[in-house]
């Protein structure tokens, strides 16, 4: 087997704002309003949807350090039918679907069953949760990081041309 290499070096050489940014969203997301392991659910949901390694990897990890069981982690592909999950967990990762389904689009009766669970700053934390994989979507896709690894041991020392 090959060892496995990014497509791209570390985007911080070129951007060292993204670290701030990073921690900016990650400090938004994690504020307390939603339980932790949600967010980890709606991200490993994402990562499923988009097709990346790297973030499927990455939140199963996070799930299994918050002590989520093997078994909930890996209904999160079928979590409709899967009976480990509340409403409000079924609710945002149906929220996750909506934004990132190819024609995307939350109905006014999807956000009438995340209000009847979320109050006004939970709904913004799940936004912003959203919006925080979907920024990091790109950059696994197309730097494709190296999963497993720790963060800032991810990419490869490579640049193309």
């Amino acid at each position: 087997m090959t060892e496995l290499q990014s497509r791209l070096p570390d985007p911080m050489r070129y951007f060292p704002g993204m670290g701030a940014i990073a921690a900016g969203m990650s400090k938004a997301v994690h504020n307390g309003t939603i339980p932790d392991s949600t967010v980890y659910l709606m991200h490993l949901r994402a990562g499923q949807l988009a097709g990346s390694t790297y973030h499927t990897v990455r939140q199963t990890g996070h799930l299994r350090e918050a002590g989520e069981p093997e078994e909930r982690i890996t209904a999160v592909a079928s979590w409709r039918d899967a009976p480990y999950f509340t409403e409000a967990e079924r609710v945002a990762l149906e929220l996750v679907e909506a934004v990132l389904a190819p024609d995307p689009g939350v109905s006014d009766e999807l956000f009438a069953r995340a209000a009847a669970h979320y109050d006004a700053h939970a709904l913004w934390t799940l936004t912003v949760a959203i919006g925080q994989i979907c920024f990091f979507v790109p950059v696994a896709l197309i730097a494709r990081p190296i999963p497993g690894r720790p963060v800032g041991q991810n990419y490869s020392p490579v640049s193309p041309r």
